[in-house]
């Protein structure tokens, strides 16, 4: 195993902190309306109202963001650049659509369908494990131009050795101008 094993080991698990981290920011708001829903006892009453597909859209939007960042940094994708479109196609017509669409149908009814119950949290799952699909294959080609380990022959050619920041640590600016 090589130094560089842990590294990317660490770096991963960096990645999946943030994700989840980034998930959880999106979700805030609704836990408070939906602890605020509990509270007054009409818990149900958060499966019938937009909540849980406005939050779906949101997570949605923010995987489509992600899945255009990994197609814009890397242009040697070759043969995955239809992956990543299907993915973004994927997630505009099986969660945006129509968790806008369910949006707009509950806001503009008096009387919402029980199947509403049973829609949202599903769209909200979908959401949650599109973003996540796409923070992993964005942070894959976005990191695919720079990664040390390399592959193929050049991988077990020595690098010369260079300190690595912390995941956290900001660049110092110099007295003259550059980081």
């Amino acid at each position: 195993m090589t130094d560089t094993q842990p590294r990317k080991e660490q770096y991963n698990l960096s990645m999946m902190y943030g994700t989840y981290a980034d998930i959880l920011f999106v979700l805030f708001p609704f836990l408070v309306i939906g602890m605020q829903r509990l509270w007054e006892g009409r818990l149900y009453e958060t499966l019938m109202r937009p909540d849980l597909s406005i939050a779906a859209a949101i997570l949605a939007g923010l995987a489509i963001g992600k899945f255009v960042l990994g197609l814009v940094t890397n242009r040697e994708l070759g043969r995955f650049k239809e992956r990543i479109v299907f993915f973004i196609a994927l997630t505009l017509f099986v969660v945006l659509g129509p968790a806008i669409i369910l949006m707009l149908s509950i806001l503009g009814s008096v009387d919402v369908p029980g199947f509403v119950a049973f829609v949202q949290p599903v769209l909200l799952i979908i959401a949650i494990s599109l973003y996540s699909t796409a923070v992993s294959i964005s942070n894959i080609l976005t990191r695919h131009g720079t990664d040390e380990s390399g592959s193929g022959p050049v991988a077990d050619a020595p690098e010369p050795a260079r300190p690595s920041p912390a995941p956290l640590d900001l660049p110092r600016r110099t007295g003259n101008g550059t980081p």
